[in-house]
């Protein structure tokens, strides 16, 4: 069985090129329309990572950090930042809250993959 890789985006269809470019790359992946959505999925799946979208209705990206990381099941789970913003104040809410990396939109498919593979080994 591959990596399960859980991706948390509000668009459409961020989440449509980021779930085809990780199948392409052989990963299996469960998608979140929101972090309110990605508590609830990462209790029925088993996730070796997540990548999330910061701003979101419901729980925001930054949230769904600081609750993840509150899991004991995912204290150490790779959690990367895939956003639209770019600024130092927010990537360091993100690393204060737990995020492993960042990743700024719009994004390469090839950027993707290496990040994945950098976080997950």
């Amino acid at each position: 069985m591959g990596k399960v890789i859980m991706t948390v985006d509000d668009s459409p269809s961020i989440r449509q090129m980021v779930t085809f470019t990780l199948k392409n790359a052989g990963y299996e992946v469960v998608e979140a329309v929101d972090g309110a959505d990605a508590i609830n999925k990462v209790k029925q799946h088993s996730v070796n990572m997540v990548i999330t979208d910061l701003n979101m209705p419901n729980v925001d990206g930054i949230e769904l950090i600081k609750q993840l990381r509150a899991n004991p099941a995912h204290k150490f789970t790779p959690i990367v930042m895939l956003t639209t913003e770019s600024q130092d104040t927010k990537k360091q809410e993100g690393r204060s809250a737990g995020a492993t990396g960042w990743i700024v939109k719009p994004f390469k498919p090839d950027q993707l993959i290496a990040v994945v593979k950098k976080v997950m080994g």
